[in-house]
């Protein structure tokens, strides 16, 4: 009995027209790219619609695929450029957000993900102050701060050096403290982690089937 095929696998089985190995690779990172999209745009809609452009993308191009970086660092790279446009459109034609409590299509993608996120008291006040970031800074707070990843990866993701990274994230923190300050302690009585910033915790992330 074979174990299951890596990532690497999955894409040349894709490129060889095997219909069900690119849906098996997005299964494999969904909860995690829902994740990210939910939180770098606070909105589920949006953030549907972003990892599906992304997934498409991803899907055309395969074959641009260079191998220098891990599977799921470039599809996280792809859906975070998605959120980024998507952020960028936003500021440049800003318009007001419908609320986030109906949008059936976009819970269906991850309901894990979302579900958990919904439940915590601080998500209003977390997606307010993270609206007030650029979306360079509201990227890489994300990524770093909420969702955990190490800088270097995140470097990976967001295609700029590690430096890059850490300044984006102290510089967002500096602007978030003054919103979230009255979150810190809040459960605990200790100072959160991230330089104020107290996140929802996302569920344990499983393959969703």
């Amino acid at each position: 009995m074979t174990g299951a095929p890596d990532d690497g696998e999955l894409l040349r089985r894709h490129l060889e027209g095997d219909h069900d190995a690119f849906a098996e690779l997005v299964r494999r990172h969904r909860d995690h790219l829902w994740a990210v999209a939910l939180r770098t745009l606070g909105n589920p809609e949006d953030a549907a619609d972003a990892i599906q452009d992304a997934l498409i993308s991803a899907m055309r191009h395969a074959a641009t695929f260079r191998g220098d970086a891990q599977l799921g660092t470039w599809l996280h790279r792809i859906v975070v450029n998605a959120c980024l446009d998507r952020l960028r459109r936003r500021a440049a034609h800003p318009t007001t957000s419908l609320p986030d409590d109906d949008h059936e299509g976009a819970r269906s993608i991850a309901p894990t993900a979302r579900d958990e996120f919904d439940k915590r008291d601080t998500a209003a006040d977390v997606h307010a102050a993270l609206a007030t970031l650029s979306a360079d800074q509201r990227a890489a707070i994300v990524l770093v701060d909420i969702e955990g990843y190490p800088v270097d990866e995140v470097a990976a993701i967001l295609e700029v050096p590690a430096g890059t990274v850490k300044s984006r994230c102290a510089r967002g923190r500096a602007k978030l403290l003054p919103l979230l300050s009255h979150l810190r302690g809040e459960e605990s009585g200790n100072p959160p982690p991230g330089g104020g910033v107290q996140p929802p915790t996302t569920a344990p992330r499983e393959d969703l089937r």
